[in-house]
Formats: C-alpha cells, structure tokens, sequence
C-alpha cells in the first residue's frame, strides 16, 4: 500500500480543506455538463424550479432527442451528491425520462441555469463534535399534477453537517395533508433510525 497523501479529488468530487471545514464540490463537473448542452454561456436564474407552475407529464410536444434528456438528467443525478439544492428540482426531471416532453426539457435546462450561477456551491462539512442527530421532513400534498400523488423530502443533520437527504415521489395517494405529513415524518424516522444504527 501507498500513502497518496491528502484526499483532494475522488469521483469528480474535489475536497477544499479549510481550517474549521471541508468543502465537497463538483465545479469542474458541473462546467462540462454545462458545456456539453451547450449552456456555458447562458443566463442565470435565482431559483433552480419554477416556483409557480408544475409540469404535466403531457404538455406539449415530444422532444427530438430523448436520449440527450435523459443524459442530462443522469448526470444531474450525480450532481446532487454535492448539491443537495437541487434535489427537488431533479426529481421533478426524472419523472418524465422514459417520455420527455419540450415543457420538461426546459424545466431541465432551468436547473442548468440555476447552476450557471452556484458554480461556487457545493457540501459543507464543518469540523463541529457530531452529537446530536436533527432530522427535517416536508411535504407536498398531492404535488404531482398527473398522479395526484404527494412529494415527501428529508434531510439528516450530524451535528452541523448534512449526512443524508431525499426527495420523492410518495408511492400511494394520500387523502390529507396530514397523511401526507405523516408518511414524510415516517420516511424521516426510517432514516434517523437506520442512521443511529450505522453510528
């Protein structure tokens, strides 16, 4: 065995070492992805969703080349190892990858937008003593404007690192707000309890 030193690089994920924190980011990453869809020059925008509309999966027309929109949602899929603010919006994306439609290739080209302008973000892991573990749930009752079904997210905290996050599509349909807000308070015990397990 070989000491490499420091870890700085590992997946495409570069690690920056600051004295009381470690940024993991995916820059370069995220420049290529850019570059490829052609978007390295494009506009930023404030937000990585439409906070106002949601796309239908039947609006509009079919795109030319599926194939490139599910490359492009894979690799954002990838992205959000580092990037857990895009989570939702990706989600959203991969919905419609086995029939994508214009309407869903712009929502995805939003997302790159949105990166265009948080090039700098990225994981923070702070040098905090891990005691306590938070757990944070929310939900969007019947979200899904196709299936009538709720979006369900979490997110663990370690002390004052994120450890663990999702967000999904919940399998059945719920018939209140508060169904909904308990199977995402459910799914959030789940992974707390599975995560007290590991430690």
């Amino acid at each position: 065995m070989k000491d490499l030193g420091p870890l700085h690089h590992f997946l495409g994920i570069v690690v920056h070492r600051h004295r009381d924190s470690v940024l993991l980011s995916q820059r370069q990453y995220t420049l290529d992805i850019l570059a490829r869809h052609g978007m390295s020059d494009c506009k930023p925008c404030s937000t990585p969703v439409d906070t106002c509309a949601k796309v239908p999966a039947d609006d509009g027309p079919s795109i030319a080349n599926p194939t490139a929109y599910r490359s492009l949602v894979g690799a954002l899929q990838y992205l959000t190892f580092t990037r857990p603010d895009i989570a939702y919006a990706v989600q959203q994306a991969c919905l419609h990858m086995h029939d994508p439609w214009e309407t869903h290739l712009v929502a995805a080209k939003r997302i790159l937008r949105y990166l265009q302008g948080t090039l700098s973000h990225g994981l923070v892991i702070p040098r905090t003593a891990p005691t306590q573990l938070h757990v944070y749930t929310d939900a969007d009752w019947a979200g899904c404007p196709d299936t009538r079904r709720s979006i369900s997210g979490y997110a663990a905290f370690l002390g004052g690192s994120l450890v663990s996050w999702s967000s999904k599509r919940q399998p059945t349909i719920s018939q209140s707000s508060a169904e909904v807000e308990y199977r995402a308070v459910a799914n959030g015990v789940a992974e707390a309890t599975s995560l007290r397990q590991l430690l």
